[in-house]
């Protein structure tokens, strides 16, 4: 990517100022600028060198701020509780959603949904048009597919970024002209399964166009061995299958129909995505699960070393390496170990944890898994001990006071350092404390939350089955042969968990609440919970509700005594929070585009 940040910067002078709604044209050029059409889309160099723009806006989720809060349900609490957590979904706005953001710029800090989406929209838009400009484009088809496949995926992709936390948007297919009417009824808000629609036509067309990697392309062998971030059709089967899915859901069916339940045709298609990809996965290896030795390359690595391994589909946008250090590591560790500068810690909660099953692979409430709340760390499946860090655990390898976390009642990383741990626990999918931990080595620490991998796929591949029509546990894709179940156990399976017990797979709603608690441990911390929650119609769901601490004394045995689980705060919650509001700056500006319902 670095041989076209030069074309990065002259397409940059034909794109300042755009937004949702140009007061010019974005390709009107200064006298003395010499800078051409063909310049930026006559050849394949410069061409995509346009439409890395793209890639730019993709945000890195963790990295807004100096930290910034990325999980909106019922996993994490910092020093006190969250805003969203008290049903106030403006102000994270701020550094996730939108205000300050710059797309063009390289530092992850400047990096918001809202804005970011709307730009790469436009970009997407406007490169479609060009490459249909007769006589513009010269270059090979292949390397048409590939620009047009890339622009179709983006245009599909921003408008499922922004659709998922704000509910459906006009779904613009054009570059709009500033003189245009935007009263007009092709802006006007769709609600999200109209939008979602749209997008799997994007996600369709696109991966049809790409290839199935760019290593193995003839455009991509300028760039042979750095195209792992690249948009192949792999990206667009996904995407594909999870915008089917989300519409599918019984949020947005319910929005679209009132009918608060899976849409079994929806699933079917989305499950045909996912089985498309799978065998596509299946007969090229191109992706594939990590083992069980290397789970955690999905999520971090030393060295500076870019993780995601074989599994991870897209990953963030890396702007920053040492973001890592200040930002992700720094926002979930002890502030005594000196990796952050006091803020508050972010902690996994105690309820959250009740998903990690037992080491038989049974759920902690099942009668025969042996769970003991008394000793609630012993016997839990292998994923509990690499994600979560509790009292005793080592924190890092030099002596001290720090190398082994105090989290009892009046433990020092508890109660002696402010910030400390709320909820008696820390968590590890991108901060690896241990005996490993060094402050060189988290200095060198790459850790980035995963858009898209394999589990995910092999997850909602398992729940689009299930609720398709002749669906259930032990149904299939119509062109994929794997059972629902079975979809499920692989991930189950990588974690050293035996398959999912018979009795768990009974029926279609028993087997999904096995498809819940496992993505809720699988994909942990990942921010899937938000869109899973609400996609469900269980974010106001009274189970997901409290989010608690574990409170105990530590025994002369080093065991926990005394041990009580204490609700910290009831999140508050309603259908209106099902989407977030929209800035009042936008929705006043005409009449087709309004406030979400309860805002």
């Amino acid at each position: 990517m670095k041989k076209i940040n030069y074309i990065i910067s002259v397409c940059l002078v034909l794109l300042l100022g755009i937004g949702l709604v140009s007061c010019e044209d974005y390709l009107d050029k200064s006298p003395e600028s010499d800078i051409t059409e063909r310049d930026v889309f006559g050849n394949f160099n410069s061409f995509q060198g346009f439409i890395e723009q793209m890639y730019n806006c993709i945000q890195d989720p963790d990295k807004g701020g100096a930290w910034n809060r990325c999980l909106f349900a019922d996993e994490t609490l910092g020093a006190s509780p969250y805003p969203f957590d008290q049903g106030n979904y403006w102000s994270n706005e701020t550094y996730f959603f939108g205000h300050a953001a710059s797309p063009t710029s390289g530092n992850p800090r400047d990096k918001r949904i809202w804005e970011n989406a709307w730009y790469a929209i436009r970009v997407a838009n406007l490169a479609l048009a060009k490459l249909d400009e007769e006589g513009l484009f010269s270059g090979t088809d292949e390397e048409r597919k590939h620009l047009k496949g890339q622009a179709l995926f983006f245009r599909g992709w921003f408008y499922f970024e922004i659709c998922r936390f704000w509910g459906g948007m006009p779904y613009i297919t054009k570059v709009i002209d500033p003189v245009e009417d935007m009263f007009a009824e092709e802006y006007n808000r769709l609600n999200f399964k109209e939008a979602a629609l749209k997008m799997v036509e994007d996600f369709r067309a696109a991966a049809d166009l790409l290839p199935h990697h760019w290593d193995l392309s003839e455009p991509g062998q300028a760039t042979k061995g750095h195209n792992r971030d690249r948009i192949n059709k792999f990206h667009a089967l996904g995407y594909l299958g999870k915008a089917y899915l989300f519409a599918a859901s019984p949020m947005v069916n319910e929005e679209a129909t009132g009918n608060s339940s899976f849409d079994p045709e929806l699933c079917a298609k989305a499950a045909q995505a996912f089985g498309e990809l799978l065998q596509l996965a299946d007969e090229t290896g191109i992706y594939k699960m990590q083992s069980w030795n290397n789970w955690t390359d999905c999520f971090w690595r030393w060295s500076y070393e870019r993780p995601g391994g074989t599994e991870c589909i897209m990953m963030p946008t890396i702007y920053d390496r040492s973001r890592v250090r200040w930002s992700t590591t720094g926002g979930m560790v002890p502030s005594s170990i000196g990796l952050n500068s006091g803020s508050s810690a972010d902690v996994p909660t105690h309820n959250y944890i009740k998903n990690y099953a037992m080491a038989n692979g049974l759920p902690i409430d099942d009668p025969e898994s042996g769970y003991n709340p008394s000793d609630p760390w012993s016997n839990r499946e292998p994923r509990f001990y690499k994600d979560i860090l509790y009292d005793g655990c080592q924190i890092w390898n030099q002596e001290g006071s720090d190398k082994y976390a105090q989290l009892y009642n009046g433990g020092r990383h508890r109660n002696g350092i402010n910030p400390a741990s709320s909820t008696g626990y820390y968590y590890l999918r991108y901060a690896p404390l241990g005996k490993d931990f060094t402050t060189s080595k988290a200095d060198q620490l790459q850790s980035y939350k995963p858009y898209l991998r394999l589990a995910d796929i092999y997850l909602m591949y398992a729940e689009a089955v299930n609720f398709s029509s002749n669906g259930g546990p032990t149904a299939t894709a119509s062109n994929y042969s794997m059972k629902a179940v079975d979809a499920l156990n692989v991930v189950r399976n990588r974690a050293q968990l035996p398959d999912l017990a018979d009795n768990y797979y009974r029926n279609k709603d028993v087997f999904f609440e096995e498809i819940v608690r496992e993505r809720a441990v699988e994909l942990a911390f990942e921010g899937q919970r938000f869109d899973d929650l609400r996609r469900w119609n269980r974010n106001y769901d009274p189970r997901y509700l409290e989010k608690t601490a574990i409170d105990f004394d530590r025994g002369e045995d080093g065991k926990p005594i005394n041990v009580r689980e204490r609700v910290v705060i009831k999140r508050a919650v309603s259908k209106k929070h099902n989407w977030l509001p929209i800035q009042t700056k936008y929705t006043t500006q005409y009449s087709g585009f309004p406030q979400n319902p309860g805002w």
